[in-house]
């Protein structure tokens, strides 16, 4: 083997092993859907305008959100209809506890409306 073939085979072995650290690294986006919300008629409401929905992904227990979701309020939601979590968004990246467990309905709450998906762990 000459000298180029080595170099070419050494390099192939260095970089190879952080390609696949990035393929296993990649967040799951979170797919919400939207709600409508007024707890004082207690029935929905429908919205003149189009609501664009967040980008939301998670990654063990690491939440990424975009700009629209700085200052909404985050709820985990157990199946009971229990309040597991709950917390004011002030970033992009959330780390919720470890000690959750189980299925979880995700909400995030804005002004008249709140967007809902579900996430495990």
């Amino acid at each position: 083997m000459n000298k180029k073939t080595k170099f070419s085979l050494f390099m192939i072995m260095v970089f190879l092993p952080l390609s696949s650290i990035k393929l296993n690294a990649a967040s799951e986006p979170l797919p919400l859907q939207v709600e409508y919300n007024d707890p004082a008629e207690g029935q929905g409401r429908p919205q003149k305008s189009p609501i664009l929905v967040p980008e939301v992904s998670i990654e063990d227990y690491t939440l990424s959100f975009d700009h629209s979701c700085l200052g909404c309020t985050l709820r985990l939601v157990d199946a009971s209809d229990n309040v597991a979590y709950t917390t004011v968004i002030n970033g992009d990246t959330l780390v919720l506890p470890s000690t959750l467990s189980g299925e979880y309905e995700l909400q995030i709450l804005f002004d008249d409306c709140y967007f809902f998906g579900f996430v495990g762990f």
